[in-house]
């Protein structure tokens, strides 16, 4: 593969990989005993990366080799790859609900009362992901987006954007709020964003010593801080989320990574599906086995293969039957 192959083919990579952490995320099903800690290590420990890891994807692609003049060009795609799913994902998650909970069996799965029905409910689900409670991330993506002529302004230079990035890891370290925006989401993106600017050869190219050093102290202090100093706090969460990532980022060898399989680009449906596949199975299970540990352990571990190969079958059945559909709710993908 040439250069830019192999770039495109470790995104897809890490995509993955976040998406399957996703999916652990919202699968933890047991609470108490040895089960919860491991589900726990898996789904609040690893898996905590995944979110941070896709804001710093996003923000790292939307700046790399960024001009004034791609501006235009960028929001025009980010509409077709992000704001049209995000829409329609939702309405459909609204419309879902609001069918499910009239239905008596799945009512008591979906445990939302009657959905309210009327063009308010709609426009609130729609715009607010009141009943698509993952597109939190998206929904923080496109108010990101749309900063990015004051964003690009700040971080074009290394100083100011520096400065910047400092500010914002304070305020959200301190848990500082603000309407709308997320600071997390704002700090991970940002330093993504920085790192396409003015750090292009670093973060791609070749493996090499240097590069391996980083990723292994940066992996081993995001570690470090969240679990032997002070795990608490939200400045070792902040820092072990964006650590960690680019931790894993630096150790990866483009080179050597194996081509993607397809399977393996359906990481946005995965993202979008996963949320309403997991409550249905761990709220099934639950009525059907009760408390069985066994079951729910089992569950949880095969649950992110069982979205893949789900989300996999059924994307690649829309994108061959109905493939105006599918580009819509993929964003093009």
């Amino acid at each position: 593969m040439e250069r830019e192959e192999q770039f495109r083919n470790k995104i897809i990579w890490f995509s993955f990989v976040f998406s399957a952490l996703v999916v652990w995320v919202h699968s933890v099903n047991i609470t108490e005993g040895r089960g919860a800690v491991f589900e726990n290590f898996l789904g609040d420990t690893a898996g905590q990366i995944a979110v941070p890891g896709f804001f710093m994807i996003s923000g790292y692609l939307f700046y790399r080799n960024f001009t004034w003049g791609e501006l235009g060009r960028k929001w025009e795609s980010r509409i077709r790859s992000i704001l049209v799913p995000y829409i329609l994902w939702n309405g459909l998650y609204y419309a879902g609900y609001a069918a499910a909970s009239r239905l008596p069996f799945l009512a008591g799965i979906v445990e939302k009362g009657a959905v309210p029905l009327g063009w308010r409910a709609a426009a609130d689900a729609v715009l607010n992901y009141t009943y698509n409670y993952v597109f939190w991330y998206l929904y923080q993506l496109i108010l990101l987006i749309l900063l990015a002529p004051v964003l690009y302004g700040i971080l074009k230079n290394r100083i100011l954007g520096g400065a910047a990035l400092g500010a914002v890891f304070y305020f959200a370290q301190r848990g500082t709020i603000i309407p709308y925006l997320n600071l997390d989401a704002l700090f991970y993106y940002s330093l993504a964003a920085f790192g396409g600017i003015h750090g292009k050869s670093l973060i791609e190219g070749e493996r090499t010593g240097g590069k391996m050093a980083a990723g292994f102290i940066l992996a081993a202090a995001a570690v470090f801080v969240y679990g032997a100093s002070w795990p608490g706090e939200i400045s070792s969460r902040v820092c072990y989320r964006a650590m960690m990532p680019a931790g894993l980022w630096f150790l990866a060898d483009q080179k050597k990574l194996p081509g993607a399989r397809e399977w393996m680009c359906y990481d946005f449906f995965i993202y979008a599906v996963h949320f309403a596949l997991v409550r249905l199975v761990n709220k099934t299970a639950a009525l059907v086995w009760g408390e069985d540990r066994l079951i729910m352990e089992i569950l949880f571990l095969v649950m992110p293969a069982a979205a893949v190969w789900l989300c996999s079958r059924t994307g690649a059945w829309l994108k061959r039957h109905f493939p105006i559909l599918w580009s819509l709710l993929n964003g093009g993908r």
